[in-house]
Parts: structure tokens; C-alpha cells; sequence
């Protein structure tokens, strides 16, 4: 028997999906990607060191935050340029901003029509149109803060090598502060709204690798960890982490020793869940999850439990600021130098690496960015294989809906998978 979705809704990119079963046993499970390669790594060899953040945050509009703090944070590595603690938060505040933004934006809008049974989300929305309106609210929150900090919430301006071109205002900041109130409150309250959904009862063992940085749960910065005992730095992942590229696939995949592995929420919750703020934690322990929790349906609720603990943590962060000097964030001259660059960012559905080569004259001798997706995409394909034998016997349409449910699930972002 063959299962073959020719399109899948409601998730970033263009993809399929297509499995063979025979006799009850998967042989195959395949999320067909329907884009063709991009080749930014390409663009960008052999442009001016300045250009780099500004091409590879065109790689995703839902997430361009992250791409460009992971190209300044790789440059500055290669050139060993130091930037400000104050510049630290800023940077940090922005992509807790874009994590609050995207997680929203999929928890509501693009994942939980499937766990309702509906169709469309017309029928969503009008069912639940106060919880559509936190949602909205929760999204603006978000986007708000990377506004104020990046000059546009698409593609942002102001962020650069070195620090900032400008110091965010004060007053916008101030205003960010006083809505933080509201946002949690909204965060909660949609939070409580998802403890009624009836999630399935799915299980798969798999390694979770994020980052990790004592004192703090890591999302700007950090070490590489996983629920199995690695803890490398970054500049370590291209030697213990192996891309693969077979044949006729567009998308490079990732392995750890020859196996898939999982990030994104549900891995930053299993191996950080100790490190979250104070509403964060307590929502997170009224789920009632077991940990290590090896269901990836979870992913959803994690990403909850996120939105919280972003909200709390810029808060945190942004009054920290105001308690200091804004213009330490501005840009200071700095030498160009020849150099090899390694960095890595929380990004909403996993971390984020690039590897830059930077000759003396600060332009691009080599480029690797490796992104979430394509991190996550064989753990998906492990998963879904698994997942098949429990729903074998539903009907087509049944099956398809609860397959395109549980690709969702995984927020699959293919513009950045095939960068």
C-alpha cells in the first residue's frame, strides 16, 4: 500500500508526503519537498563581510531574526569582534520577540484545526474568536518587539556587526514593558485553552540536542548539549554532526553518529525545563508530562510553554536595559580581520549554525549554514514511520488528515531547509 499526500497546508514551503506499506510494515516515509535549492551559500561567497546578514536573513520571512543574528555572531567570531553585554540583551530580546511571534503564529493558526477535526480555519476562528484574538495579540506582542528594536519586524535594519546602527527608543521600550503584562496574561490564558486539547499518545525515543548556558535557559547563546550526555561548544558541531547529501534530494540532512535526533521546543524543554522563568515553569508543570517526553505531538504545548517564558525573559531583560547606558549598543570601530567564524542561535523550531571564512580584506571565502529542518527532517521520517503502524487501518482520508496533523506538528520550515 502506498500513502502519498501531494501537498501539505499550512506550514512554511512547499512539501508532500509519500510512504509504502507492505504488510503492515513501513518500508518508506518520505517528506517530499516540492522547492528547488536556493544556493544562498553560493550568493554569498565572495561578498563584502557587511553583506552577509543582510542576503541570509532573506532566507525565511517568518524567521529572519535568527538568520541575521547568526551571521553577525559567526562574522564577529571570525574577525574577533567584541560587542557589549548591553548589546548581548538587545540581540537577545529580539529573538525572544521572534520566537514569541512564530510560535504563536503555528500553535494557533497552523496546528490546532488539526487536533479540533476542522477543515479550515474560517470554521477555527469563528468556534474560538476570543482565543483567535490572543493569539493575534500574542503575535503583534512579539512582532512589536522586534519593530522597536530592528526598525521592521520582515528583514530588520538596524542589527550589524559590531552592535547596533542605533539605539532602540527608550519610550517604545518602556511601552514594550507596560503590554508585557497584558501578553502574559493573554499567554496564559491561551495556554489554559490548550491543556483542553486532546492531544494523541504517541511515543518514540530520540536524543534532544539544544544549547545550554548555566544560570539561564539558552536561546541566544550556548553550548551544545543532549538528553544523552554530549556538551561540546559550538565550534565543535561540523565534526561530532554529519550533513548528508543523497541523491535526488534538494535538502542536506543531519545525523548525530549516524542517527536522527530532535531540537526545537520539545528539546528545549526536555533538557532546560529546570532553567525556565517562574509562570513558565508552573504552566509547564500543570501539563503533567514525564520527562524525558518522547512525544513529538508535545512540540505544541512546548512551544507554549515558550511563548510564556519569552515574555517574562524580555521583560526581564528590556527593564535591565533601561537601567543602563542604550547607546553602549551602538556600533564601535572595530579591525577587519582574516578568520573562521562558528555560531549558533536558538531559532523557533531549533538551533541554528553557521560557518564562515572571512579573508583579510573582510570579504566571504566560505559559507555552511545548517538549519533546523534540515536537522529535525530525518527524526520526522523516524517518527512518522512509527506513527503509521498505529493508524494503518483508518481510512485514506483519515490517515491523510492525521499525517498532515502530525507533519504540522513539527513547524517544518522548508525555505530555510533548502537555503
Amino acid at each position: 500500500m502506498d500513502i502519498k499526500i501531494n501537498h501539505i497546508a499550512k506550514m512554511e514551503g512547499h512539501a508532500g508526503f509519500m510512504a509504502s506499506v507492505i504488510h503492515g510494515d513501513v518500508k518508506s516515509a518520505k517528506l517530499e519537498v516540492q522547492e528547488g535549492i536556493r544556493l544562498i551559500e553560493g550568493v554569498l561567497i565572495g561578498r563584502h563581510y557587511a553583506d552577509m546578514p543582510i542576503v541570509a536573513q532573506r532566507i525565511c520571512g517568518i524567521c529572519p531574526v535568527v538568520h541575521n543574528l547568526t551571521a553577525i555572531k559567526a562574522l564577529e567570531n571570525a574577525m574577533g569582534v567584541t560587542v557589549t553585554p548591553e548589546t548581548e540583551k538587545l540581540r537577545a530580546v529580539m529573538e525572544l520577540g521572534q520566537i514569541i511571534h512564530s510560535h504563536s503564529l503555528h500553535l494557533f493558526f497552523l496546528s490546532l484545526a488539526d487536533f479540533l477535526d476542522m477543515d479550515n480555519d474560517i470554521q477555527l476562528i469563528s468556534t474560538y474568536p476570543e482565543e483567535a484574538k490572543i493569539a493575534m495579540r500574542l503575535r503583534d506582542f512579539g512582532m512589536s518587539i522586534v519593530r522597536v528594536i530592528g526598525g521592521r519586524v520582515i528583514h530588520p535594519l538596524t542589527n550589524e556587526v559590531g552592535g547596533f546602527k542605533k539605539a532602540p527608543d527608550a519610550d517604545a521600550l518602556r511601552k514594550i514593558v507596560a503590554d508585557s503584562a497584558q501578553a502574559l496574561q493573554d499567554a496564559i490564558a491561551l495556554g489554559e485553552f490548550f491543556k483542553k486539547i486532546k492531544i494523541p499518545d504517541f511515543q518514540r525515543e530520540t536524543e534532544y540536542v539544544s544549547l545550554d548556558k548555566k544560570g539561564e535557559y539558552a536561546i541566544y547563546d550556548g553550548d551544545i548539549i543532549s538528553s544523552q550526555g554530549l556538551h561540546i561548544p559550538v565550534e565543535k558541531f561540523e565534526q561530532d554532526f554529519q550533513e548528508l547529501q543523497k541523491q535526488n534530494e534538494v535538502i542536506k540532512k543531519v545525523v548525530h553518529e549516524g542517527k536522527s535526533y530532535m531540537i526545537g521546543a520539545i528539546a528545549r524543554i526536555n533538557n532546560s525545563r529546570k532553567k525556565l522563568n517562574p509562570q513558565a515553569s508552573q504552566y509547564l508543570e500543570s501539563l503533567n508530562f514525564v520527562f524525558p517526553d518522547y512525544n513529538p505531538f508535545h512540540n505544541i504545548l512546548c512551544q507554549m510553554v515558550e511563548v510564556i517564558h519569552c515574555i517574562e525573559q524580555s521583560n526581564k531583560l528590556i527593564k535591565e536595559l533601561l537601567h543602563s547606558d542604550l547607546n553602549n549598543v551602538v556600533t564601535r570601530e572595530y579591525a577587519i580581520k582574516e578568520g573562521i567564524g562558528i555560531a549558533a542561535v536558538e531559532a523557533p523550531r531549533g538551533t541554528l549554525y553557521y560557518h564562515v571564512d572571512v579573508d583579510a580584506k573582510g570579504y566571504v571565502k566560505n559559507v555552511n549554514i545548517i538549519t533546523p529542518t534540515a536537522q529535525f527532517l530525518s527524526n520526522l521520517e523516524d517518527d512518522i514511520a512509527d506513527y503509521i503502524k498505529e493508524i494503518i487501518d483508518l481510512k485514506d482520508l483519515d490517515k491523510q488528515k492525521k499525517l498532515r496533523g502530525f507533519i504540522r506538528a513539527y513547524d517544518p520550515c522548508i525555505s530555510c531547509a533548502v537555503h
